[in-house]
Parts: C-alpha cells; sequence; structure tokens
C-alpha cells in the first residue's frame, strides 16, 4: 500500500477518474459525501472526469443527471465505454463505416459522434457490431446479432460487466449477455470497457491530466483497469466489492489506495507497515491467526475507517501470497457497519 503522502490524496494526482455506478451514485441517487468529497477536489484544481461502462445513456444526458444530484458536471467531463468502443470501431472500419447497434440511445449517439453510420441489426450493410447495456431490446433481435456474429460479422462490445448495483442489491449486467452471445458464437468481442484499457486511455484524449487516479468500486473492471492502463487506483468500500472479494484479490486487482467512502481524497493517503507478520494502519493491527484473520484496535472517524481497511487488506494479501488461501474473514465487522443478526 504505497503511494504519495501530500496535503490530501486528490492533490497527489492532476486527474481523477471517478466510475459512476456504486462510486458516486447507485441506482440514481447519490452515495453519500460524493458530491462534497468531488467538488473538494475539483476546488484544489484537479480535473475531474467522470467514467462509466455503461453505455445506455449519453453524456449529456450523464452529466445532467450528476447535476441535478449535486455533483457538478458538464458533459466534457463525462467519458462512456460507448465513445470508447466507437473509437475503437472507427480504427477498424474508418470513418462513415455502417455499424449494427445492438444497444440503447448513449451507444447509437456515440457511434454517430465518431464519425460512424449506426444501423439497425441485420442491415445488410453493416461491416460491424457493437453491443451494449440495453434492457429494452427485444430477445428476437439478439438472436438475430448472435447469428450475424457467429457468422463472421466482426464484434466490439462495450464492456463484460457481469452485474449492476441496484439499491436493493444487484442485477444482471451486460457481461451476461456478452457471456451468451460468446458461448454460442464462439467468437471473443474486442472490449471497450474496463478491465480493458481503451475506457482510460480514451478519458485521458478527452480531459486533461498526466498523473491520473482510477476511482471505483469493482475489483475486477475498475482497479484490474488501472492496472492494466498502468495507473494507481482509489477502490471504495460503498459499492458491489465486499470484504469477502478484497481479502482473496489477485496482485492485478489490488489498488493502490482503500478509502471507506469518497472522503479518502481529502486527506493524506493511508498506508500498512508490517512488522513480525503484523500489519499496522492507523489504530489497527492485523495479522494472521493460522487461517484466521485477527484485528486489534478501535476507531470510528473516517480517517479511522479507512486505516481499517487498509490493515486488513495488507495481511490478508500477505497471507495469500504465502499459503495460497483465502484468509477467514466471516467473523470481521468492518467499523461504522452492524454486525450480521446471530
Amino acid at each position: 500500500m504505497a503511494g504519495p503522502h501530500r496535503e490530501s490524496l486528490a492533490t497527489s494526482y492532476d486527474l481523477l477518474m471517478f466510475d459512476l455506478d456504486g462510486v458516486v451514485y447507485i441506482d440514481g441517487h447519490a452515495v453519500e459525501h460524493a458530491a462534497e468529497s468531488i467538488a473538494a477536489a475539483r476546488e484544489q484544481g484537479v480535473h475531474i472526469a467522470f467514467i462509466t461502462n455503461n453505455p445506455s445513456r449519453t453524456p449529456q444526458q450523464v452529466a445532467r443527471n450528476l447535476t441535478e444530484m449535486g455533483v457538478s458536471a458538464s458533459p466534457e467531463d463525462v467519458v462512456t465505454s460507448a465513445q470508447a468502443a466507437a473509437r475503437l470501431l472507427l480504427h477498424d472500419h474508418g470513418p462513415g463505416a455502417p455499424i449494427a447497434v445492438l444497444g440503447a440511445e448513449g451507444l447509437v449517439a456515440a457511434v454517430r459522434e465518431a464519425g460512424l453510420d449506426p444501423v439497425e441489426v441485420g442491415d445488410a450493410r453493416a461491416v460491424g457490431i457493437v453491443s451494449g447495456y440495453a434492457p429494452q431490446v427485444r430477445w428476437r433481435v439478439i438472436m438475430h446479432a448472435a447469428t450475424l456474429i457467429r457468422g463472421g460479422l466482426p464484434w466490439v462490445a462495450t464492456n463484460t460487466d457481469l452485474t449492476l448495483p441496484l439499491d436493493d442489491g444487484v442485477a444482471p449486467g451486460h457481461g451476461a449477455l456478452v457471456r451468451l452471445i460468446s458461448d454460442f458464437a464462439q467468437v471473443t468481442p474486442q472490449v471497450a470497457g474496463k478491465p480493458r484499457r481503451p475506457l482510460l486511455d480514451e478519458t485521458r484524449l478527452r480531459v486533461d491530466g498526466d498523473r491520473p487516479l482510477m476511482v471505483g468500486d469493482r475489483l475486477d473492471t475498475d482497479i484490474a483497469g488501472a492496472h492494466e492502463a498502468e495507473t494507481d487506483s482509489l477502490l471504495v468500500m460503498t459499492g458491489v466489492s465486499s470484504l469477502a472479494d478484497l481479502v482473496q484479490a489477485h496482485p492485478n486487482e489490488r489498488p493502490t489506495w482503500i478509502g471507506h467512502d469518497l472522503t479518502a481524497l481529502t486527506r493524506p493517503g493511508i498506508r500498512a507497515t508490517e512488522q513480525q507478520g503484523a500489519f499496522r494502519a492507523g489504530p489497527w493491527t492485523a495479522r494472521a491467526d493460522g487461517a484466521r484473520l485477527v484485528v486489534e484496535g478501535r476507531g470510528e472517524t473516517p480517517e479511522e475507517r479507512d486505516a481499517w481497511w487498509v490493515a486488513v487488506s495488507a495481511a490478508a494479501w500477505s497471507h495469500l501470497d504465502e499459503t495460497g488461501r483465502e484468509i477467514e474473514t466471516s467473523r470481521l465487522v468492518p467499523p461504522g457497519t452492524e454486525a450480521p443478526p446471530g
């Protein structure tokens, strides 16, 4: 858990790339502390980008919704996997190429904005096909697209997220459809969204910044994508990833920093120190006791909550790397959360 130590974690970088679902909002509602933490970073001169694997909405729609939630945003601040996919298609097929779109309005708009010609699935002129999250697409259209892909039509997928966070849990994401079509067609698509790097590269092309930080809630997309793009990352525990996910993360899914929520950006970054197999961060000490992780300490402030996650993850990853086995954490309760009943 190493990295820069300056006035705040945010000002250690000049570009913050925020994932949306699970970080800034969940199911249309702002995550607690998100608006003020992002505003504080912007006021200190840090460039802000909102990036999302969800291609269903246009940047204008995303910016408007963010503003309504109290998060200041312009369309130029928003970068979507649809835009990254469109750039891949433009590179492969050239300006004006007809592209079949299996997706929603945001994907159609991105294809058109890139100088390509979006057409319906089944249009004989199409030289490629792009797919993205769109729950309103009918099953017969999906079947037609899968048949075309199986027949050799080049395919770009905006993302492969298996789940989407909602207020009452998670729902199937576009990755479930990608898996279905891939299994049927025996084809692996070119992927634009995280954890592949085109979306992060697209963001750096559109928003100024030489020292970017990826801020996300998913180990398998946000953090893995940051590794692939050789970018530092901050994992916040407000979305999909849980303690159980964190302790079994392999090196390419381990964040540079961990925070309980986005207020971590307003404070110096925290790292764990190790002494004789025990890992200390803030008031917490975490160590392996056989196959079980033991944590000692006490604290409820925002900084102390961040430190708990840092100590626990450092000890858990050390145990995983040394033994090849995930450490037992079922009895642990992160500060600021309630213990499970029973």
